[in-house]
């Protein structure tokens, strides 16, 4: 059984940035099981934890998006500040997966105030 469904057009018009989120989300994931795995994980706590923050708030934004919500343009806003603050520490470590991470926390927080104005 196929099921079609039909895309509110205000919620396509969210489209890139709701994409943008959930690529972002999968980044935080996989870089916070990473930096578990570092031999300086100790130096890591505030990394770990905004990690962790990040990916909840990208997977709840394109959640509120695709769902057409009247907060999601405030809480996109709310996304992009976790999301710079993010990439701000990530980019303090050198492990390839952190720097790949910042640049989707960048990317996402480009896409989330671009939607949110």
């Amino acid at each position: 059984m196929v099921v079609s469904m039909t895309v509110d057009s205000s919620v396509q018009q969210f489209q890139t940035c709701i994409d943008a989120c959930n690529k972002c989300m999968q980044a935080c994931e996989e870089c916070f099981s990473s930096c578990l795995k570092e031999e300086d994980v100790q130096a890591r706590p505030h990394c770990i934890n905004i990690l962790r923050d990040c990916a909840d708030i990208c997977s709840m934004a394109s959640q509120w998006m695709a769902r057409g919500s009247m907060y999601a343009k405030r809480f996109c806003q709310l996304c992009a500040t976790i999301c710079d603050d993010c990439a701000t520490e990530c980019i303090k470590f050198k492990d390839t997966h952190c720097q790949q991470c910042a640049d989707y926390c960048r990317k996402c927080s480009d896409e989330c105030h671009k939607m949110a104005s």
